[in-house]
């Protein structure tokens, strides 16, 4: 069986939020929040937080997490994520759950390693679910995805697609991701591509390079912080 991996990218200056990883939630780090739903997922063999920032890496170390230390040179998890998986050699899998997701699923975790091990034409796999809203639909902070007939993504946008009919169901993206170790080094050497940059959406870049991104689809999505 593939061994998998997941790296949680951490940072420290988000711009709507400074401090984020560490802000309490409930009496716990929303970090701590992350690694510890990860935890339970039992297809992971290993859980790593990759951060640039000592003081999160020392609190992190502190409540027993693994740790890597990375650039500060990065303009994304995905690259963030990328340094680390270099060096782990001994993982075909590679998780990247963003440290923002305290609700994640473990079971949408171990879904993503069971399809990356059966479905050997898949090189990525993510999440996405009915809007419970369908007026949330509208915002372009809420991304969306479309499918075709087999669940592999068609295209992912800040627009709402398809155009809404009687009874078409928009999907809303969750920014959770499965990538094949090869394909994750692949990836963040490609140059950002001409979609994604008119989105402003990375995984774009991954669709315009001929990436097969096989989507889970999921009765709910777990809420992000983006701000206070």
């Amino acid at each position: 069986m593939s061994k998998s991996l997941i790296i949680i990218p951490a940072r420290w200056d988000s711009t709507r939020f400074p401090g984020k990883p560490l802000h309490v939630i409930a009496g716990k780090p929303l970090l701590r929040r992350v690694w510890e739903r990860c935890q339970r997922a039992h297809k992971v063999d290993r859980i790593i937080i990759a951060t640039d920032n000592m003081r999160i890496a020392q609190t992190a170390f502190d409540w027993g997490a693994e740790v890597s230390l990375t650039s500060i040179n990065h303009q994304s998890g995905t690259d963030r994520i990328a340094e680390v998986a270099k060096r782990a050699k001994n993982f075909s899998i590679v998780i990247n759950v963003q440290g923002d997701e305290p609700l994640i699923d473990p079971r949408l975790l171990d879904r993503i390693v069971v399809t990356l091990e059966k479905k050997s034409g898949i090189e990525m796999v993510t999440a996405a679910h009915p809007f419970r809203k369908p007026a949330d639909a509208l915002s372009p902070h809420q991304v969306k995805v479309v499918t075709d007939l087999k669940g592999n993504a068609l295209y992912f946008s800040r627009a709402p697609i398809p155009f809404r009919k009687t009874g078409t169901e928009i999907l809303r993206h969750q920014g959770v991701y499965g990538f094949r170790r090869d394909t994750l080094l692949r990836f963040v050497k490609w140059k950002p591509t001409p979609l994604e940059r008119a989105e402003s959406l990375e995984q774009l870049r991954a669709l315009e390079n001929g990436v097969k991104v096989h989507v889970l689809i999921t009765k709910h999505g777990s809420p992000g912080v983006d701000t206070p």
